[in-house]
């Protein structure tokens, strides 16, 4: 039986279908800017569970809550919002990302099996959220989104409200490059939207994701108390203040080129 469990699967607890649903994926990265992202609008969403994704390509180990033990998981949860449709896959993980051909064939699997259950559901546009690495230059400024889609139509559509355009070629490697590319073969369009951020934020940058959310909340007229959000954003950019005295001498911990584009 334990050989069964060497894959990623979606349960779904309650049987779904809708018509032309979004999808927005948040899971941790660079920054956490993703995962706050899609956490803080499922805070303020009277969201629904309807499904959970368990995968061997998550770290082994079991989370236990009062001594109750169960698999570490992700989870799509469902929203309405003015007869419209929207799934939200958040979650603790993803697979683990390194060189090795096991780690590359698990992020393959996990996609595959997340857009599979999203088309099973009805979703037709898939927007990942996550952060993109800019070094020292988020420490002295107000970070920006960067947008790449699955076509043109869709990157003028998201520059209008305020994104921008990445380098002329790059990577975005995770969850939230393949979830989005292997989508395309479904007919599912989508875009990638990702807050300019430093990896050494390890403990995430609300700031980045506060970000997405307004852009989001424009182009699909959501309507979030943002105020938590913006005090927690204060207090990270002060935090790089103190930051970025710190590193001013440490110029080898990071290098500051390299691939940008980055889960």
């Amino acid at each position: 039986m334990i050989s069964d469990l060497f894959m990623t699967k979606v349960k779904f607890l309650k049987k779904k279908k809708f018509k032309n649903a979004v999808m927005f994926s948040g899971l941790p990265g660079i920054g956490l800017v993703g995962k706050i992202a899609v956490d803080y609008m499922l805070k303020h969403f009277k969201a629904e569970k309807i499904a959970e994704i368990t995968s061997d390509a998550f770290p082994p180990s079991v989370h236990t809550k009062h001594s109750v033990i169960e698999l570490i998981q992700d989870e799509l949860c469902h929203y309405n919002f003015k007869g419209k449709d929207y799934v939200f896959l958040a979650g603790p993980v993803q697979p683990a990302l390194d060189a090795s051909l096991a780690s590359a064939k698990e992020h393959y699997e996990f996609a595959q099996e997340v857009v599979a259950a999203a088309k099973q559901i009805g979703v037709k546009e898939i927007y990942t959220l996550a952060g993109i690495n800019v070094g020292e230059k988020r420490m002295n400024s107000e970070p920006r989104v960067v947008v790449a889609a699955t076509d043109k139509k869709m990157i003028a559509e998201f520059k209008k409200l305020n994104a921008i355009e990445g380098h002329e070629e790059g990577l975005i490697s995770g969850a939230a490059g393949l979830i989005v590319g292997l989508a395309i073969e479904e007919k599912i369009k989508g875009a990638c939207l990702m807050g300019e951020t430093n990896a050494r934020l390890i403990y995430g940058d609300n700031g980045a994701a506060k970000k997405i959310i307004e852009i989001l909340s424009k182009k699909f007229g959501f309507k979030l108390n943002m105020n938590q959000i913006e005090k927690d954003s204060k207090e990270i950019e002060k935090a790089f203040q103190q930051l970025s005295k710190q590193l001013e001498n440490r110029d080898d911990e990071l290098p500051e080129k390299g691939l940008s584009y980055v889960r």
